[in-house]
């Protein structure tokens, strides 16, 4: 952590934090963000950061969803800059646009902490789902588990991708080879290494653990993601959360168990954000499907962005349900690794529970991505081009997701896509 010499003192909003005044000195949330970006600075004292972080936490700072957008903002500001330049132009080339999805990058992710010890259902769901999307997804190494996103991806045998290698420099030579890059958090945000230390001292939940999903390093082209949350009442924080950060497209999830996950045994509580018209936008409704937005800064927006409450059932998508019991909680990363290739390569029944498990969260993120809402499909060798248009909850055609799920995975698209990031991180 920073010298005595170069801290800056926070002493004052610490005091406030702790032993709240009128409304009046009630702490914002832009004050709170601007000493939390100090951290990535090595501007604020180990003592100071423990107390800070510690404040949000017992205060309840840390469940406001202004101060969880504010602060992803300011974490994010301080990651390494990547070139959108070069990547925005990567995915126009590649168009891969589809019903509603415009080809843009999408993530899946939990917040993790919900002491279930599931399979790595999100890194496997992000593979899946990578001959469809163009994903991006962030990760770490594990916080609350055996097994993190991080630790499962190295343990791929025998050569496994090098993550490490993969960095802002270089990102846009990852994504001409294939549609999947795994971004490991310490490359991106180098900051973090001043909170690590006060983290593990600490040893208990803050902020930093809420943040991971809002602070992807290519959060500027993030079209679409699913984000699990560890409880029920994080939920619609986090979508609030979510908005405010300017998502719109995505879905936040919660099992019934509290599980970060859409869950294999049963209910699963969602909020969606989704676009819909602006009633008050000044031109002409037929444009309001471009996706160029208006030039007149002071024109209401052409659309608005709502949040929608419903649960999700595996009846939804087709699928029956498994105990919790059977989707390999507490396994070590080895383990992870060799059950995600054994799916990978299509070596299991198509009703085998962790098969199923992740199937339920690819669809949950191609119908979020919206390549669902397509009336016609032509994904390649294998696929019958029969879409399935029923509608369930939250108007997704969620059967359709596990459709499109189940031929990434038997037409070994999926596979190929992994293969081509392992080859191409390990010439880095």
């Amino acid at each position: 952590m920073a010298a005595d010499n170069s801290a800056i003192s926070i002493a004052p909003l610490l005091t406030r934090l702790a032993y709240p005044g009128p409304a009046a000195l009630e702490v914002s949330a832009g004050e709170i963000a601007g000493a939390f970006s100090l951290i990535f600075e090595d501007k604020l004292s180990a003592i100071q950061t423990a107390a800070f972080v510690t404040l949000l936490h017992s205060t309840g700072k840390d469940r406001d969803p202004d101060v969880i957008a504010q602060c992803a903002a300011r974490m994010r500001e301080a990651a390494t800059p990547i070139e959108q330049a070069a990547l925005r132009n990567l995915i126009r080339a590649r168009a891969r646009k589809e019903g509603s999805y415009r080809g843009g990058f999408c993530d899946i992710v939990g917040t993790g902490g919900d002491s279930h010890r599931t399979f790595n259902i999100s890194t496997t769901s992000s593979i899946i789902a990578s001959p469809l999307l163009i994903m991006a997804k962030h990760g770490n190494r594990a916080q609350t588990s055996f097994s993190g996103s991080a630790d499962v991806l190295t343990s791929i045998t025998p050569t496994p991708p090098n993550i490490s290698a993969v960095g802002a420099d270089n990102i846009l030579k990852v994504y001409e080879q294939t549609n999947y890059s795994f971004l490991f958090a310490p490359n991106f945000h180098p900051g973090m290494k001043y909170a690590n230390p006060v983290r593990k001292g600490l040893g208990i939940r803050t902020i930093f653990n809420l943040l991971g999903p809002l602070v992807n390093p290519i959060e500027w082209g993030i079209e679409a993601r699913v984000v699990g949350v560890a409880y029920q009442a994080l939920g619609p924080i986090f979508a609030n959360a979510l908005k405010l950060s300017g998502a719109k497209k995505a879905m936040v999830v919660c099992g019934a168990e509290d599980l970060d996950e859409i869950s294999c045994a049963g209910v699963t509580n969602c909020w969606r954000l989704s676009e819909y018209p602006n009633p008050e936008y000044r031109g002409s409704s037929d444009d309001q499907d471009e996706d160029a937005e208006t030039s007149d800064e002071d024109a209401p927006p052409k659309k608005l962005i709502k949040i929608e409450s419903f649960q999700l059932h595996p009846s939804d998508f087709g699928l029956p349900t498994h105990p919790l019991s059977e989707v390999g909680g507490g396994k070590m990363p080895g383990e992870n690794a060799q059950k995600l290739m054994s799916i990978l390569r299509n070596e299991l029944p198509r009703d085998d529970p962790i098969l199923e498990f992740v199937l339920l969260n690819v669809a949950a993120l191609l119908v979020i991505s919206g390549i669902c809402d397509a009336d016609t499909s032509n994904m390649g060798p294998g696929d019958n081009g029969e879409v399935i248009k029923e509608v369930g909850p939250g108007g997704g055609r969620w059967k359709e997701g596990i459709r499109r799920a189940r031929w990434a995975i038997e037409s070994g698209q999926a596979l190929q896509s992994l293969e081509n990031f392992i080859k191409i991180t390990n010439t880095l």
